[in-house]
C-alpha cells in the first residue's frame, strides 16, 4: 500500500510571444504556459504522476491556485484505491458540490480537475509499465464504460449504446495496434500558419511541411480579409491544387460575418473552418455549417465539457470534432467525447497547439483508433513544432505521422531543468 504525500505545482511560462509563435486573430501575443503539477507518493518505486493545464500566459497563476485547492482530495489518500477505480476517482472530484459550484463542470476549476485526473492516469500507466494509449486500449468495453459519467448524455448516448460501440471495435484490436506501431497516426501541421508570420516565412514553412510528409496544413485567419486572401493564395500556390488547407478563426466572428468571410475564401478549396464563432454557441455553429456547406465546420478546443460536444453533434453543427487534452475533465471526459463522436459518425481531429498538447492528445487518438472508432478515416492530429524539447518523452514524427509512444506514462512529464528555468514568479 502507498499514500500520496504531496501535490506540487509550478507556474511555467515560455516567451513564445517574442517570435509570434502561436499568434492568431484573437490571441496576438501568446506566451505558451503550463500550470504544472506533480503527484508524489511514498512508494518505493519513486514513480510520480505528471499533468498540466495549458494557458497562454497571464492567468496561469490562477490555474495553479485552482490545482492547489484540490490537494486536500489527494494528500493522504491510498494510491492503489484511487488508481484501481478511475471512474470513481473522477467522480470524487467532479461531484464535490462546492467546487462544482464554480462551474459547474466548466472553466478554471474543471480544467484543474482534468489536470489532476490526467496526472493520476500518468501515474497508473507508469505503474503498469505501459504508455497510456496502450493501457486504455487493453481495457474491456465494460471497464471503459465504467470510466464515463453519463449524466446529461443519455438523450444522445446511453451506457448500453457505448458498450455496443466498444464491442463492435473489439475484433481487430490487435491488428490495429500492430499497424499503429508500424506506421503511426497521421498528423497535420499548423506551424506555417501563425498570423504574425511574414509571407516569406509562410511560403517557406509550407514547403517544409510538404517535404516532411505532412498531408494537411492549417492557416490562422480572421483579422483582415484582404490579408487572409493574400496568405491563402500564397499557401495554395505553394502547396498546389488539391492539397488540404484548413483555416482557423479562433472565435473571431459573429455568425453572419463568419458565413460571409468564408464565402470570400472558399475559392481556395478549404478543408475545414475551425472555431468560426464563440465555442459556446451551438446554434451559431449550426447556422454557420448550413451557411458555408459543403465546407465543414470544426471546433472543440474550447468546448468546456461533454455536454457542449453532445449538443454540437445533435445539432449537426460540426463535421470534425476537436478534443483537447487539457480543456475538459481529463481522460475520463475525453473518453465520453470519443464515444459521442463514434455514435454520431464524426471524425475526431484533436487540437494540439500548445505546451505538451501533442504529447498528451496522441494517446487519446491512438486509443480511439484501437478501441472505439476502429478507424483513421478522415482523422488527423494537429502538430505544432514548439517546445517538445522540454518533455521527457517528446513526440516522434516520421513522414508527417505521430509514431506511437512506447515509454510508460501519459507523456506529460517535463524535464526538471525546464520547469526550473521557465518557472514564473511575480
Amino acid at each position: 500500500m502507498s499514500t500520496i504525500i504531496s501535490v506540487d505545482t509550478t507556474d511555467v511560462r515560455f516567451p513564445t510571444s517574442l517570435q509570434l509563435d502561436g499568434s492568431d486573430a484573437m490571441n496576438p501575443d501568446p506566451d505558451y504556459s503550463a500550470a504544472y503539477l506533480v503527484i508524489r507518493t511514498d512508494a518505493a518505486d519513486g514513480l510520480e504522476g505528471h499533468g498540466f493545464v495549458f494557458t497562454i500566459g497571464r492567468g496561469n497563476d490562477v490555474e495553479v491556485a485552482a490545482i492547489d485547492t484540490l490537494a486536500g482530495h489527494l494528500v493522504g489518500r491510498n494510491v492503489e484505491e484511487l488508481l484501481s477505480d478511475m471512474g470513481a476517482t473522477s467522480r470524487l472530484f467532479m461531484h464535490d458540490s462546492q467546487l462544482r459550484w464554480l462551474g459547474p463542470e466548466k472553466g478554471v476549476m474543471h480544467m484543474a480537475i482534468g489536470a489532476v485526473i490526467n496526472a493520476l492516469w500518468d501515474l497508473r500507466a507508469k505503474r503498469e509499465g505501459k504508455p497510456l494509449w496502450q493501457l486504455l486500449a487493453a481495457l474491456s468495453p465494460e471497464e471503459i464504460v465504467d470510466l464515463v459519467d453519463f449524466r446529461y448524455l443519455t438523450d444522445a448516448l446511453t451506457p448500453e449504446e457505448a458498450l455496443q460501440i466498444l464491442r463492435a471495435a473489439e475484433p481487430g484490436r490487435a491488428e490495429r495496434e500492430a499497424e499503429l506501431l508500424a506506421k503511426g497516426y497521421p498528423g497535420y501541421t499548423t506551424s506555417p500558419g501563425w498570423l504574425g508570420y511574414s509571407d516569406e516565412k509562410l511560403a517557406r514553412l509550407c514547403r517544409e511541411a510538404i517535404a516532411e510528409g505532412f498531408t494537411q496544413i492549417k492557416l490562422k485567419v480572421g483579422a483582415d480579409l484582404d490579408d487572409d486572401i493574400r496568405r491563402l493564395r500564397i499557401a495554395r500556390e505553394t502547396c498546389g491544387e488539391g492539397f488540404p488547407i484548413a483555416i482557423d478563426a479562433n472565435q473571431r466572428w459573429d455568425v453572419a460575418d463568419a458565413i460571409a468571410w468564408v464565402k470570400a475564401l472558399e475559392q481556395f478549396d478549404i478543408k475545414w473552418v475551425e472555431e468560426p464563432t464563440s465555442p459556446d454557441d451551438v446554434l451559431g455553429h449550426a447556422a454557420i455549417a448550413r451557411g458555408i456547406a459543403p465546407i465543414p465546420v470544426a471546433t472543440g478546443e474550447h468546448a468546456q465539457n461533454r455536454i457542449i460536444f453532445k449538443q454540437l453533434l445533435q445539432a449537426d453543427a460540426i463535421g470534425f470534432m476537436q478534443i483537447d487534452a487539457a480543456r475538459v475533465g481529463g481522460v475520463n471526459e475525453n473518453i465520453a467525447n470519443l464515444l459521442l463522436a463514434a455514435k454520431f459518425g464524426v471524425p475526431v481531429c484533436p487540437h494540439a497547439g500548445g505546451v505538451g498538447l501533442c504529447e498528451a492528445v496522441q494517446h487519446l487518438s491512438m486509443f480511439d483508433y484501437i478501441a472505439v472508432s476502429g478507424s483513421k478515416e478522415g482523422r488527423v492530429i494537429e502538430f505544432v513544432d514548439h517546445l517538445h524539447e522540454h518533455f521527457v518523452t517528446p513526440v516522434v514524427m516520421q513522414g508527417g505521422s505521430y509514431m506511437a509512444p512506447l515509454a510508460p506514462g501519459a507523456g506529460a512529464e517535463m524535464h526538471a531543468a525546464s520547469v526550473a528555468e521557465y518557472s514564473f514568479t511575480r
